[in-house]
């Protein structure tokens, strides 16, 4: 069986909406064709996708599990037709701090018709858009997710507490773990309204409390209310570079050799 890539758009649309008229609203279809379209699915597949009652629609089990599919295989869908209309470009993610100026330069110089892009990412998509083929290669801050992907060790960087000018730790040259004991640490993961480095500082600034940063991002971020202390005793963070498994290429290959002699 040939499963149409349209109706399984409108399958995650209605999956992450529950509600058949706002999933049709983002779609920009009529909601009627947006039903006939998920009935036309489910008889394809010969299971039931959704529940509907008064009381709302939810997911079955055979639901479920086809959203979990569903996503990555569209996302793959989505990167094979952005490879294939820019097979001149070449893209390349990394994190805040790190410079990968040098690395980008040479390849460019290599190949003059070849158009090289940088993707500034953040925890929550430096791995997400290697996946998803927004980027051809990325700069990670390990760990990550290893499913699904490549990787090379290129460097790693002390990490260090950043922390109000006015705190107790702020003129140290160098603290402990211990030290830290009875802090708020501010994480990107465990504290509410932040998704980015800039949204953590202005934190810490603000409210106080701790953030654990490499040293290059502390140092990229650097401002005046905020200082920055090395942890002696905290593991390093470790920097790769990563690349989707499936994908082979001359290119890849060539820029991880650059990214491995920078």
């Amino acid at each position: 069986m040939d499963l149409d890539l349209r109706k399984l758009r409108y399958f995650v649309a209605v999956a992450e909406h529950l509600n058949f008229s706002r999933a049709a609203e983002a779609l920009h279809i009529a909601q009627p064709v947006l039903s006939r379209q998920i009935r036309a699915l489910e008889t394809e597949l010969k299971v039931q996708l959704f529940d509907r009652s008064s009381k709302g629609t939810v997911l079955t089990p055979f639901g479920e599990q086809l959203l979990a599919d569903a996503r990555p295989l569209l996302s793959q869908a989505s990167a094979l037709l952005r490879r294939v209309g820019a097979a001149d470009v070449f893209a390349v993610g990394f994190m805040p701090g790190l410079i990968i100026t040098p690395a980008v330069r040479l390849l460019a110089s290599r190949h003059p018709g070849l158009r090289v892009d940088v993707v500034r990412t953040t925890w929550e998509d430096q791995v997400e858009v290697i996946h998803d083929g927004r980027v051809d290669v990325g700069y990670v801050r390990l760990p990550v997710p290893m499913d699904g992907l490549r990787c090379v060790p290129l460097f790693t960087e002390p990490r260090v507490a950043v922390l109000p000018s006015a705190h107790r730790l702020a003129g140290k040259e160098n603290v402990l773990e211990s030290d830290l004991a009875g802090e708020r640490i501010v994480r990107h993961t465990t504290t509410p309204g932040i998704r980015s480095v800039e949204e953590k500082l202005e934190h810490v600034a603000m409210h106080g409390g701790v953030a654990i940063l490499p040293l290059s991002t502390a140092v990229f971020y650097s401002r005046e209310d905020l200082a920055h202390v090395p942890i002696d005793d905290i593991a390093p963070n470790e920097v790769a570079l990563a690349w989707a498994a499936h994908r082979q290429t001359p290119l890849i290959a060539e820029f991880t050799s650059i990214a491995q002699q920078a």
